[in-house]
């Protein structure tokens, strides 16, 4: 339990940091942010829970696959916000946009060689 509220704490932490950098320096904000922090975390936590090299190709391989369908919510969100759209709006239009990509990917991702 208690490893599961110090991982807890370090993405909450990783998350204010992002959010602290990003008020002051946004561009900085989006490279921190961009770093796959997240999945070297979840990599590493997985491996000391099982440390199965073939467990672990499988997982990073499917995690560069799943990257991919994200990617486009971060191109919508500044159309739509310079275009007037609110934030709360374009945010929501990317956010779908995701998931319908992300469907896509789990529909197509067997025909990749991705194990679903």
């Amino acid at each position: 339990m208690l490893a599961l509220i110090a991982r807890a704490l370090i993405s909450g932490a990783m998350i204010v940091a992002i959010a602290e950098i990003g008020k002051r320096l946004p561009a900085m904000g989006a490279l921190v942010a961009s770093l796959p922090l997240v999945s070297v975390l979840g990599m590493m936590l997985l491996w000391h829970a099982r440390p199965d090299a073939e467990n672990m190709a499988v997982h990073a391989q499917a995690t560069f696959w799943y990257v991919l369908p994200s990617l486009p919510m971060f191109l919508l969100i500044p159309v739509l916000l310079r275009h007037g759209i609110g934030f709360w709006l374009s945010l929501l239009a990317g956010c779908v946009l995701t998931v319908l990509l992300y469907l896509l990917m789990v529909h197509l991702g067997p025909r990749l060689g991705l194990k679903v």
